[in-house]
């Protein structure tokens, strides 16, 4: 047989923003009839029966290009996509009363401009008090009947860090989160950050391409391989906004979504985040070493510990009208504040080289 993904490796797993991953699989000539979902439990890592069987009635799995019943049989060289999510059981979600800044909501969708400091969903650590806690009482009070089985994750198809701000789109049905699923995937999603780093950029723009995978020896922290030797393929398209001679913001597009992936891209252009304490934007990394400017960066890094990035942009195609919707939400105060402070401290020093 060959096949292509058919199984997640670790990495894999927990190496994606996107949660839900895409597998291709031809089947081999000799392959015996045989239903599909006990075929797939053969092949795929951390699969379970009832995961498949949802998979397949939500249609995200197609044969052939096609969607298909739990009792279909394999073929001989039918080719199989699997649209799903095969990582590890998740902690479950205890539905909290935590307010939510929803910024659009229908029948079919909710966005959310998540605030720095929170955490997207339960785990190691975070069982309680993350952005899907809230999401799941929310949804319950439309919905009461509402379980992880029916929705899983209560519609969450992406993720965003923790210390980051901005943007996230959540499915309310099964039909949306198919659709989100496979534009994430087929990297048709428009996502436009902003980022304050450190040092001048040398172009007005460019794109970096490294993959982007755990680090080999601090496996908390992701690293980039420009020679695609570890990690998965990561791009992500940058331009200058402002220039403020030791610290640049930016505009970055990601093309694909790795975890921490404008992170370490940035860190590997020799750029790191601005108060990025996980890789080395938490120290001055450009300018002088005299007391006042020590002061002025300390003042800067009080003002916003995190690093200095915000989701701003969200463009995708609506699952319910087939048309084209784009969501954008404003800088926070805290990465605001800091540009204008330096911008004033630009300014008043004149142009640093």
């Amino acid at each position: 047989m060959q096949e292509e993904q058919s199984q997640l490796n670790p990495e894999a797993a927990d190496n994606n923003d996107e949660l839900y991953e895409r597998f291709s699989i031809t089947i081999d000539k000799g392959q015996e009839p045989l239903r599909i979902d006990k075929f797939l439990m053969q092949r795929l890592e951390n699969a379970t029966r009832n995961k498949l069987q949802q998979a397949i009635n939500t249609g995200m799995v197609l044969v052939n290009g096609k969607e298909i019943r739990p009792n279909y049989k394999i073929r001989p060289l039918d080719q199989v996509v699997i649209y799903s999510d095969m990582s590890p059981e998740q902690t479950d979600v205890l539905p909290e009363p935590i307010p939510l800044n929803i910024v659009y909501e229908d029948e079919h969708l909710m966005l959310i401009n998540k605030p720095a400091g929170m955490v997207v969903h339960p785990g190691s650590g975070n069982y309680t008090g993350t952005l899907l806690n809230g999401v799941a009482w929310h949804l319950k009070q439309i919905k009461p009947d509402l379980t992880e089985e029916s929705l899983p994750r209560f519609g969450l198809v992406h993720r965003i860090d923790k210390n980051t701000s901005g943007l996230l789109v959540l499915a309310k049905s099964d039909i949306a989160m198919r659709h989100l699923a496979k534009q994430f995937f087929d990297h048709s999603i428009s996502r436009k950050y902003v980022a304050l780093v450190w040092g001048d950029l040398e172009q007005d723009s460019g794109t970096i391409i490294a993959h982007v995978g755990r680090h080999q020896r601090f496996r908390k922290l992701f690293e980039a391989y420009p020679e695609g030797d570890h990690g998965k393929e990561a791009i992500t398209h940058y331009k200058v906004l402002e220039r403020f001679g030791y610290v640049t913001l930016v505009e970055c597009i990601l093309e694909t979504g790795r975890t921490h992936q404008i992170r370490v891209h940035m860190k590997y252009l020799g750029h790191p985040l601005f108060s990025d304490d996980f890789y080395g934007g938490d120290k001055i990394v450009k300018g002088t070493v005299y007391a006042r400017y020590k002061q002025f960066v300390d003042n800067c890094f009080a003002i916003c510990p995190r690093q200095a990035l915000h989701a701003k942009t969200l463009g995708f195609i609506h699952p319910g009208t087939g048309k084209e919707i784009l969501f954008e939400s404003e800088l926070p105060p805290d990465i605001t504040e800091v540009i204008d402070r330096w911008r004033n401290y630009s300014q008043s020093v004149g142009k640093v080289k």
